[in-house]
């Protein structure tokens, strides 16, 4: 059977309750009828005009991303600018958009559980509790299986994420043993990744003062970036979603946009 944008929605909400996101957030529905018959889904990162026509070439019935759409309510919808283009386009092209954000970046099984499982932690923790849930908050700590020294550290992250460059803060002969990991922005959790014994902070968006801060505290910091850390977890999760769509007898393909790139471009 294909399921309508409502059964979407309701199983979103059992991985990634909208209760667990930050108050400044909105994820779930963007635009849509929760009547919609969904038999494609197209996967991406961001609701951009790009990832819509993605949509509309895989001839999908819903753009499921990870950032939202809106944040802030709206006064009004320009469809010269952003996001009235994208809402515009979404309307007239007959796609649902919908966002699973910071409620699927804390949530188990989500976004910062999917980074510690590429990077095969072990004995994996909440970096940061924020819901008083068991296995539910910000970011993830663990045991790598044996230490490594920096140098093979960075390789692996390299083959897993991909980036051209990553930004180091830490020393070539420093050993790695306990990992914390932190989707997007986590440079502001530096001191309580060094407070938990991690001896490196894999995360993006890493600023100056973070890695003096880090510098400091004498714990690695390794800034792969905000899109290479989401993106690749994001599409995991797509992933898991097919097994879940096929354990509910769904008839929905799902398609991950390969497309998408990185705005900040890195070189070196």
């Amino acid at each position: 059977m294909n399921p309508t944008l409502k059964d979407i929605l309701a199983l979103l909400e059992e991985l990634a309750p909208l209760r667990l996101a930050e108050p400044w957030d909105n994820p779930g529905l963007q635009v849509g009828s929760y009547l919609q018959v969904i038999r494609k889904i197209s996967l991406a990162l961001d609701p951009t005009l790009r990832s819509l026509r993605a949509a509309h070439s895989h001839k999908a019935q819903l753009l499921l991303t990870h950032h939202p759409l809106v944040l802030k309510p709206l006064s009004s919808v320009d469809i010269n600018g952003h996001p009235g283009e994208v809402i515009f386009g979404a309307i007239k092209g007959n796609v649902s958009v919908v966002s699973a954000h910071t409620n699927l970046d804390v949530a188990k099984g989500g976004i910062n559980e999917i980074l510690a499982g590429l990077l095969d932690l072990q004995d994996v923790e909440v970096l940061k509790e924020t819901f008083g849930e068991d296995g539910v908050g910000l970011g993830r700590i663990g045991n790598l299986p044996e230490p490594v020294d920096l140098s093979a550290a960075t390789e692996t992250i390299r083959r897993i994420f991909g980036p051209e460059s990553v930004n180091i803060c830490g020393k070539a002969d420093d050993r790695i043993h306990r990992v914390a990991v932190v989707g997007g922005s986590g440079g502001s959790l530096v001191p309580l990744a060094a407070t938990k014994g991690a001896d490196l902070l894999l995360t993006g968006d890493v600023s100056y003062h973070h890695a003096l801060e880090a510098e400091y505290l004498g714990i690695i910091l390794i800034d792969v970036g905000h899109f290479a850390t989401e993106k690749t977890a994001f599409g995991v999760f797509g992933k898991n979603l097919r097994e879940k769509f096929a354990a509910e007898g769904w008839e929905v393909d799902l398609e991950v946009d390969e497309g998408e790139a990185d705005p900040l471009r890195r070189s070196g």
